[in-house]
């Protein structure tokens, strides 16, 4: 494999051919003229890994992957490492010994690990091939990576098809063994039905919620959820998922092959019912309340032209909520982050939080700055005594609240 590298490398005619898989990456990485002995990959602001972790998809399944990979860590010649779509470490695990010889290759959490960094590996070449690969010593690209084999493969999110991420396990040359790869796919298919079971109980809660508001409209409906799976449906033809908009909204939408719905939001979800011109031609603008009137437990309820829902919502995005209702202008991250933890520089967990509230509620908040849409009517319903305002909250904006709504008028 030596020869077969040097001679590639070199321009020269190689005294064999390296594997397809290889053979194609050396070419890709050759055509964009990345060096072969160039320094360590970049990494990533150490800021925003957390971020990055909890917008990978990849969190629950994170222990299933662990497990079923820890014999060959435990052993401590091994790394395992779970990465993201691009190929950046999200997390690594194993002895203090291979991870200090993993911190010289820069094979640290953060670092991005795609092709176009580090060339061949088996993390960013299983992003490129779409399948599980082995990469064995001086298949590597890179020279300083010759000391080492990995095998990487991917994990794709049963309700789009796309690839999430990627599982590796790497070690010393001398430890490679050829059922690793066989083994690391096996994983990352376990992490893939873990993932389609998750979406499973995802589906049974929007059909819990949808239900009632779709025996009460009794005409052609049905609820999906942001990735256009068919949670329930009445009086239509049985789908198993619709093409939604790119940005799809509450109002009315194009959505093949039903035609013009009228579209309204659901807690994780879309509710869609066939548009009748004369029904919808004035059709009233959505409520939406925030019920902060019991302590310890904030609501949120949508009222729409089909029917309503009722859902409880954490502490946090209770928070947000209110300062966007204070504020129907809207907010900017660095405001954000003043209204909520007291610091303009926490946009990184400002846009983390957002980012996990507009994917349970799509449609509910805006961005850019962050705010309701114009057509929501908003209302926040207070407690009596408001020090009684979301009690155990810290945030500033809140403790104002509790203040600026207590003084006389």
């Amino acid at each position: 494999m030596s020869a077969v590298y040097d001679a590639t490398m070199a321009g020269n005619r190689a005294p064999a051919r390296p594997r397809s898989v290889i053979g194609d990456s050396w070419q890709r990485m050759l055509a964009k003229g990345v060096d072969p002995d160039g320094q360590r990959p970049p990494v990533v602001e150490s800021g925003a890994i957390d971020m990055l972790r909890r917008s990978s998809g990849l969190m629950s399944v994170l222990d299933d992957v662990s497990r079923s990979l820890e014999s060959l860590v435990a052993e401590g010649d091994n790394i395992l490492v779970v990465a993201d779509a691009q190929g950046r470490v999200l997390w690594r695990s194993g002895s203090p010994t291979v991870l200090a010889n993993a911190d010289r290759l820069g094979f640290v959490e953060g670092a991005n690990w795609g092709e176009g960094t580090v060339g061949t590996n088996a993390i960013g070449t299983a992003l490129v091939s779409n399948r599980a690969v082995q990469v064995f010593s001086a298949e590597h690209f890179m020279r300083s990576h010759h000391a080492w084999t990995c095998a990487g493969a991917p994990i794709k999110d049963p309700r789009t098809g796309q690839v999430i991420g990627v599982v590796d396990v790497s070690g010393p040359a001398a430890t490679v063994h050829p059922t690793t790869i066989a083994l690391v796919d096996v994983v990352a298919r376990l992490a893939e039905s873990h993932l389609r079971e998750q979406h499973d109980r995802v589906l049974n809660r929007l059909r819990t919620v949808a239900a009632p508001i779709l025996a009460r409209i009794g005409k052609p409906a049905l609820a999906v959820d942001q990735d256009g799976w068919v949670a329930a449906v009445d009086s239509l033809p049985l789908h198993n998922r619709l093409l939604l908009p790119e940005q799809i909204a509450p109002g009315r939408a194009w959505i093949p092959p039903l035609g013009m719905c009228e579209v309204e939001l659901l807690p994780g979800g879309w509710l869609v019912r066939l548009a009748d011109e004369d029904e919808l031609r004035d059709a009233p603008v959505s409520q939406v309340t925030l019920d902060l009137r019991r302590p310890g437990g904030p609501a949120l309820e949508m009222v729409g032209q089909f029917g309503c829902w009722r859902h409880g919502i954490t502490l946090r995005h209770a928070e947000i909520l209110l300062v966007l209702a204070m504020f129907p202008e809207g907010r900017s991250a660095p405001e954000l982050a003043g209204d909520l933890y007291g610091d303009r520089s926490r946009v990184v967990t400002v846009r983390a939080e957002m980012s996990r509230l507009r994917k349970q509620f799509a449609g509910l908040v805006q961005g850019r700055p962050y705010r309701f849409p114009e057509s929501a009517a908003v209302q926040v319903c207070y407690p009596d005594d408001l020090t009684g305002l979301l009690p155990s909250s810290t945030a500033p904006a809140v403790r104002a609240a509790r203040v600026l709504r207590s003084e006389p008028r």
